[in-house]
């Protein structure tokens, strides 16, 4: 199983344990049935570029924090997870989401096991192998700027199918995320997307998490409400556009998946 990361960028940022710098973990979902890819394997396991998708996911997270501080959370299959992430990264948490009731829930699970100095979180997914260090940092980087309590990571797509949309003021100050599945017939028009990463204010997401209801279509706990609770109480909400949407390509399905490893092909190619 190889360990080594891809990497499309010339220029990566690397983590640096400065006495001066907020301390940030990293949360990565992976607790995810997958049952689309009618697969035994968990579908964070699936292989792109010769290894399993969580551990791309891994080597971006290691590139903005120190391994101590990257907590996977792990569900169906939560054993074949672990055996395959702590190969390549022993000292990584692992946290079990035992009922899969949505992302919203999934943080929540996280949340216990932060370290006490944690300052900021970000979320990443173990189904999203392709996004990259530099977007993260980047990501982060906007959040401490602005002291915001959410930085939410959007891209503009052309077809936002699928992708809950970013619902913003005239003034465009963000106003909510709306799942599609609860989305108006106006509301998806709306072309600028969440991605669905984030960078959070530990203590402002610890606060909102235990606010959350399941009351939607899907009868889950929404990470997306927590930027909804940001808006009501009128706290710093920023946005961070990423100019590649190929970076947050999501797997759901074996088609999904052949994408992906297409798109990193060409992108490999590109390279000098």
């Amino acid at each position: 199983m190889g360990c080594t990361p891809f990497i499309w960028n010339k220029h990566v940022h690397t983590y640096k344990n400065e006495k001066n710098m907020d301390v940030l973990s990293v949360i990565i979902l992976a607790a995810g049935k997958g049952t689309r890819m009618k697969s035994d394997l968990p579908k964070v396991l699936h292989p792109v570029a010769g290894k399993p998708m969580i551990l791309h996911v891994i080597s971006c997270a290691r590139q903005v924090t120190s391994d101590h501080h990257i907590h996977v959370v792990v569900g169906h299959g939560a054993q074949k997870v672990k055996q395959a992430v702590t190969a390549c990264y022993p000292h990584v948490n692992f946290s079990l989401q035992k009922a899969l009731l949505g992302t919203g829930d999934a943080v929540k699970c996280a949340m216990p096991a932060l370290a006490d100095d944690v300052k900021n979180v970000v979320i990443l997914y173990g189904d999203v192998p392709l996004i990259q260090s530099e977007t993260v940092a980047d990501l982060v980087s906007t959040h401490r700027s602005y002291r915001a309590k959410v930085t939410i990571l959007a891209a503009d797509m052309d077809n936002p199918s699928g992708y809950g949309r970013i619902i913003q003021d005239p003034m465009n100050h963000v106003v909510a995320i709306r799942e599609e599945a609860d989305a108006s017939s106006d509301e998806k028009k709306i072309q600028r997307v969440n991605t669905g990463i984030y960078c959070f204010d530990r203590q402002f997401l610890s606060q909102a998490l235990d606010q959350l209801t399941p009351d939607n279509q899907q009868g889950e706990y929404y990470l997306t409400d927590v930027v909804g609770i940001a808006c009501k109480n009128n706290d710093e909400v920023t946005v961070k556009i990423l100019k590649d949407p190929g970076q947050v390509r999501g797997v759901n399905t074996l088609d999904d998946l052949e994408k992906t490893r297409d798109f990193h092909r060409s992108k490999q190619n590109e390279l000098p």
